[in-house]
């Protein structure tokens, strides 16, 4: 995992392309107080925030994650897979998800592929969030409860769900114990 937070990294892509905060605020529709404690508190959004970011960055959303190298194929063992971000639902909250990139290195991708851990922390906020393109979950472990739209959905494992990301959502544990997925996201150019 690098260990630069995605708040440091987002603030040193916004600079690069003389950005200010405010301009972000409007391209995002994202609250100024959001980015400043994105940058600035090490706050972790969920995907839908982050996914709004990279494109007023004109970014994938890999961009945060990746270092520059290239590989086709792309092999991930399961014993190089690292965290790539963390997602907590506020500051001094304990992790609700963590992410491992399967893309990671395949930075000419069009889809990100992840390995996530979803905490029972994830379960205390149902915050939608909302973003173009499509996502693809299969449960692995654990219960996962998918609010999509006005619907409520429990997947058990070999459960999966495919679904526009433009549908207000939100993905968590669903009980006390954590779960693990598989998730595809694409993104349309």
């Amino acid at each position: 995992m690098s260990d630069t937070p995605i708040g440091t990294r987002v603030k040193k892509l916004r600079q690069a392309q003389e950005i200010s905060l405010e301009e972000l605020a409007s391209r995002t529709d994202l609250s100024l107080s959001f980015l400043t404690s994105l940058e600035e508190d090490d706050i972790y959004p969920s995907l839908g925030p982050l996914l709004k970011i990279s494109r007023a960055l004109g970014l994938r959303l890999g961009t945060f994650m990746d270092d520059k190298v290239s590989r086709d194929p792309l092999i991930v063992r399961l014993q190089e897979r690292e965290e790539e971000l963390h997602m907590i639902r506020g500051k001094d909250h304990p992790v609700a998800l963590r992410f491992y990139s399967l893309g990671k290195g395949k930075n000419d991708r069009h889809m990100e592929p992840f390995f996530i851990q979803i905490l029972p922390e994830s379960a205390k906020g149902k915050d939608l969030s909302s973003h173009e393109g499509e996502e693809f979950i299969v449960v692995i472990s654990g219960r996962v409860e998918i609010i999509y739209g006005e619907q409520t959905h429990v997947l058990e494992p070999g459960d999966s769900i495919y679904y526009n990301s433009i549908i207000p959502h939100h993905v968590s544990c669903f009980g006390d114990e954590p779960a693990e997925i598989y998730a595809v996201l694409y993104l349309p150019n």
